[in-house]
């Protein structure tokens, strides 16, 4: 058993390489015995990740604010805290805050065997957030 205390989490900047707008990473579990991370992403209004995948599925967990996401192909849903989003391996979609809120979510992955975890696509564009 491995416990981490709340103040020796360490937040990060999210690369702009995969984000618009600004968000902040605090990293909970980087593959600690059992091949999965787990992370606290918060977005300020407007950011969102760009599209991405995984190769093991993804689970958000919604803790603070406002926020959606979006499987390629279908509608934008809307996410409040308490909702979970089961993420399927391999869907291309997006997740971040609403354009007046911050968002906060707790991201699960699990590591594929050779190692992945994210594949990163192009950027949502605005037509795309904006749900057009």
């Amino acid at each position: 058993m491995l416990k981490k205390s709340s103040t020796s989490l360490q937040t990060k900047c999210a690369p702009a390489d995969y984000f618009t707008g600004r968000a902040w990473i605090d990293s909970l579990v980087k593959n600690e015995g059992i091949p999965c991370n787990a992370v606290k992403v918060t977005f300020e209004p407007g950011a969102r990740n760009h599209w991405h995948t995984h190769p093991k599925g993804q689970i958000l967990i919604v803790t603070a604010g406002k926020g959606y996401v979006q499987k390629k192909g279908e509608v934008i849903q809307p996410l409040l805290p308490g909702d979970v989003v089961t993420i399927l391996a391999d869907e291309v979609h997006w997740h971040g805050a609403t354009a007046d809120s911050i968002f906060t979510h707790i991201a699960i992955q699990l590591i594929s065997e050779k190692g992945q975890e994210t594949s990163w696509l192009n950027a949502v564009t605005d037509q795309e957030y904006l749900g057009g």
